[in-house]
């Protein structure tokens, strides 16, 4: 089925990088939870979607489309789609960017956490606890950390 291209480009025109509607949702449960962060947090690689800077994590939100979600069955449908060799190099390019960040955070001490768009959209309160128990292992470490007289 071809597209009409002027109506292809209004679609992705409205494509942002920044405050997607998917942000939006994890971060207002999060305020609403009394959490308080940083978005868009340029001092870190990858300027991660949302930084709980107090405890260390880094959060991305990715959309399953330009992040590659099931990479191998997005690949093959791409290849059968308009413009394959540039939407497989250019998600490709963004997966292995993802990852390079991610080695990045991780040297730094962050705890790196990825939730598609979906799972955000649908189960947020997963999403909240995989974040809490993020937190949680966090404090738990720096009390076993600490050295107790016996």
């Amino acid at each position: 089925m071809a597209r009409d291209p002027a109506i292809v480009s209004k679609n992705m025109s409205k494509i942002h990088s920044k405050d997607t509607s998917i942000e939006l949702q994890l971060r207002k449960a999060l305020w609403h939870r009394g959490y308080r962060y940083r978005k868009n947090y340029k001092a870190l690689p990858g300027s991660p979607d949302i930084v709980l800077t107090k405890y260390k994590i880094a959060i991305f939100c990715d959309s399953e489309f330009f992040h590659g979600k099931d990479w191998d069955v997005l690949r093959l449908r791409l290849e059968k789609g308009k413009n394959p060799d540039y939407w497989i190099k250019k998600i490709e390019r963004n997966r292995n960017r993802d990852y390079e960040n991610d080695k990045k955070l991780l040297f730094l001490g962050y705890t790196v956490i990825h939730f598609w768009g979906q799972d955000i959209t649908k189960h947020t309160d997963e999403c909240l606890q995989v974040i809490e128990e993020s937190i949680w292992d966090m404090k738990f470490s720096d009390i076993s950390d600490c050295d107790i007289p016996e």
